[in-house]
């Protein structure tokens, strides 16, 4: 099977790069949104996911992996809501902004750009690599 990629959002106040590669392992829970959780069924063991900082600092700061596919999301008060779990990667070197990302012809059509408000959103092959270029792996 293919890799697929991702692009996951948190804000760093609330769940940091650091905190995810502290604990080595996440369920990434509490997502309500029915585009979202689409994506976050969609994920298989294995694929890729870029890690981004919200809020004020707007970048990808690191790479991760989907460990577990979708389980029901334990936060959750309905049924249907779903989660699945993470392990950290390598960080940048570099952050790759959301100003970069928008001015770079590879990137500008990404799902960040285009529903900026969506959590989870699927990456295309070309602009996963040329993250991981601009981002110094």
């Amino acid at each position: 099977m293919t890799t697929q990629y991702w692009l996951v959002k948190s804000e760093p106040e609330t769940y940091s790069w650091d905190d995810f590669v502290r604990e080595r392992r996440t369920a990434w829970t509490g997502v309500r949104n029915y585009a979202a959780r689409i994506h976050l069924k969609a994920m298989r063991a294995g694929d890729s996911v870029c890690f981004y900082h919200s809020g004020e600092a707007k970048a990808v700061v690191g790479l991760a992996q989907v460990a577990k596919t979708a389980f029901p999301d334990p936060t959750a008060d309905e049924d249907g809501w779903v989660a699945v779990e993470l392990t950290p990667g390598k960080p940048l070197a570099q952050p790759v902004t959301l100003a970069q990302i928008k001015a770079d012809a590879t990137l500008k059509l990404m799902e960040l750009v285009r529903q900026s408000r969506l959590s989870v959103s699927p990456v295309r092959p070309a602009e996963f690599a040329r993250l991981k270029k601009l981002g110094g792996l």
